[in-house]
Parts: structure tokens; sequence; C-alpha cells
């Protein structure tokens, strides 16, 4: 071994051991991702349930906003899952990415029940 193999060696640092309450990048960008989708969905289920109690109040650009913010929640969940190269723990941000999957696809629905034409009554 050479004097600057040994040197590389002790100066670079030894990877510290990922626990289950470290944040690493991809925890942040999952978790992120996850608000971002109950943020679509609270905000779609508060639009749903106004059109369903007053017809003619369905709130289009909340209903809009549902939509767009669930759409990439998923978007984001998707990608985070697909890179990802360990299960839940490993620190991947899995369970953030199948969290913001899943509230981005409520978020969705819920944006894209308060758009449809049926639902709305001319009064």
């Amino acid at each position: 071994m050479s004097a600057t193999q040994a040197f590389l060696e002790l100066a670079t640092p030894a990877p510290a051991a990922v626990t289950v309450y470290t944040v690493t990048a991809a925890r942040l960008w999952a978790t992120a991702a996850a608000l971002l989708g109950l943020a679509g969905a609270i905000i779609g289920g508060r639009v749903f349930a106004r059109s369903r109690r007053r017809p003619g109040a369905g709130g289009r650009k909340g209903a809009v906003v549902a939509l767009a913010s669930g759409l990439v929640a998923v978007a984001v969940g998707v990608v985070n899952l697909a890179v990802a190269d360990g299960g839940p723990g490993t620190g991947n941000g899995v369970v953030g990415g199948a969290a913001a999957v899943v509230a981005g696809l409520l978020a969705v629905v819920l944006g894209g029940l308060t758009l449809l034409p049926g639902r709305r009554r001319q009064a």
C-alpha cells in the first residue's frame, strides 16, 4: 500500500449508519411529496364537500389545485420508489414515496370528481 492510498483511506470518512431517525435527502424529498399530496387531498375533499352541499359553488380553482398537486405528488412518489435501492428503514424514502402516491391519487380523484361535467347543476 502506498502512502497516497493510506492517506485517502484515512481522509475518507466511513459512511455513517442510517438509522430510523436519520434524515436523508431521499427521505426529505419523499416527505415533501407526501405533504404536497396530503395538502391536495385536503383541498380536494373540502372542495368536493362544498360542491355536494351547494350546487354551483364547486370551486373550480380549488379542484384544479387539488388535481395539479396530486399529479405532482404521484409523479415524485413514483420516481422516488423507482430509484430506491432498499426497503423501508434504509433511508431511501420508500415509506414517504408510497404515502405520496396514495395521497396524490386521492387528491387526483377528489379534484377530478369535482370537475366532472355531470356534477354541475345550473341553479
